[in-house]
């Protein structure tokens, strides 16, 4: 299985529209949103093409594809435009290991859930692209794809490994699984 990985969107058009080109041409079974898709939150600046409606548009054609986390901006009411599930963290196998996806407001590299080592703990909320090992677990960060503090970002997991590309299909950083 390959996985399309974006997050924190914060109802960017723009950048939603960079996000499904990219997904589609990636040829991944699933585009995984982490969080925070329709709203900017009072302490981010409105991004490029604020559009939270329209964005909804977008993913809601695709919706057969498309699984999101809760994100700190997001709210109840956000499944009520989304054809898709928007649940508060979700567990995926791929191959011999586990996927925990999350926002990362509550769980991250220094705050990880009840996982086993050489399972992969996946988020966004920082805006930053890491990839980590912490007590044998692997920690996958991936930058806002429209506010991002360092690049803006993407990330494709299959059994193998992560990669985080930017929106030039530049590699930013790897992680292989052992």
């Amino acid at each position: 299985m390959k996985l399309f990985i974006a997050t924190d969107l914060h109802g960017s058009a723009f950048y939603t529209e960079r996000v499904i080109d990219k997904f589609n041409k990636s040829n991944a079974d699933m585009l995984i949103l982490l969080g925070d898709v329709y709203n900017h939150g009072p302490r981010n600046p409105l991004p490029k093409d604020y559009a939270p409606m329209k964005v909804a548009e977008m993913l809601n054609a695709i919706s057969a594809k498309v699984m999101s986390v809760q994100g700190n901006c997001d709210s109840d009411v956000d499944q009520m435009i989304s054809k898709f599930p928007i649940v508060p963290h979700n567990i995926i196998p791929l191959g011999k290991r586990r996927l925990f996806l999350t926002h990362g407001h509550i769980y991250n590299k220094h705050s990880l859930p009840m996982v086993s080592q050489g399972d992969v703990v996946v988020y966004g909320h920082f805006h930053v692209n890491d990839c980590t090992v912490v007590d044998g677990v692997y920690c996958i960060n991936v930058s806002s794809a429209s506010l991002p503090k360092d690049t803006s970002a993407y990330c494709i997991i299959d059994e193998q490994g992560a990669t985080i590309y930017d929106f030039d299909d530049k590699v930013i950083l790897t992680q292989q699984f052992n």
